[in-house]
Order: structure tokens, then C-alpha cells, then sequence
């Protein structure tokens, strides 16, 4: 991945990953290869979401998942300064939170995807992005489980 060709964001907007896209990868490498990005979410929270939907797919790695998880490495070799940054704002610690839904974005099984983001006195603290447990009958329905998850993390801070 030396001389690779960057990119500038962790995950192509257009591509859909399914169960069965393209043909079978070496499996261990795969998991080694997620696992580490998994470990890095910890402190690059702009790769969650393109993790989280690689690691989807950790039982039966395709050639297209392998590719989104070179794709995310690319991301990673383009931007080495990004990542959690804390700092002191005076003396405010002011709560803040953002959060969404993708309405049936799983092409396996049209789950959506809700994920929110928390912020304390200007600081990334908590972050999540996950598919919903049950099959959305609509945008409204996605958006307000995404509200519900990401209000209760909100009261827990």
C-alpha cells in the first residue's frame, strides 16, 4: 500500500455490499485486517462508520469487502493528522449531539443504519453507529429510533 493512489473519504458513497459479493478472500486475513480498524476507532472516530459496515462481514469475506477495507486504508494513508483531538473551550461544558438514520440501507435484509455523535464542551466523547434491531416501515420510523438511542446517550452524559 506504499505507493497507492489516496482517497478522500473512508467509504465510496455509491458502493452497497451484499453477503455474496464477488468471490471468496482468505478469511484470516480479512479478520486480522478489520481488527485493526476496529482498534482504531478508538481514536479516529471518522472510520466508524465505514468499519462498521466491513465488519459486517467477517464470517464470509468477499473480494468487494476486501476492497472497501483497502479502501479505508487509503483514507488512512491520506490523512495520518486526523484523528481525537481534545481541548479546552474555557470553562463551558456544554452537551451537544448529532444523529441520523439511512433508511433501509442493507441491501441483505433493509435494515437501516442510525448513529449518533456526542460532544461535551466541544469534544468528541461518544460515538456509535449500528444497524437497528428491526426492519424500519419508513425514513420517519429509522429517524426517530435513531432520536431514541441518541437522546438516551445524551441523558446518560
Amino acid at each position: 500500500m506504499l505507493g497507492c493512489r489516496l482517497v478522500a473519504s473512508p467509504i465510496d458513497q455509491k458502493i452497497k455490499l451484499t453477503k455474496l459479493a464477488g468471490e471468496k478472500v482468505d478469511h484470516e486475513r480479512y479478520q486480522r485486517l478489520v481488527g485493526r480498524l476496529i482498534y482504531l476507532t478508538h481514536t479516529r472516530p471518522n472510520i466508524s462508520f465505514a468499519v462498521s459496515v466491513v465488519s459486517r462481514y467477517m464470517h464470509d469475506p468477499r473480494k468487494d469487502h476486501m476492497d472497501a477495507v483497502y479502501h479505508i486504508e487509503r483514507y488512512l494513508k491520506g490523512a495520518p493528522g486526523k484523528g481525537l483531538i481534545f481541548r479546552k473551550h474555557g470553562s463551558h461544558f456544554n452537551i451537544e449531539g448529532y444523529c441520523d438514520s439511512d433508511w433501509a440501507s442493507c441491501v441483505d435484509d433493509r435494515k437501516s443504519t442510525s448513529g449518533y455523535y456526542m460532544f461535551v464542551g466541544g469534544n468528541l466523547v461518544s460515538w456509535k453507529s449500528n444497524k437497528q434491531s428491526v426492519v424500519a416501515r419508513s425514513t420517519t420510523e429509522a429517524e426517530y429510533r435513531a432520536i431514541g438511542v441518541g437522546v438516551a446517550e445524551m441523558l446518560w452524559l
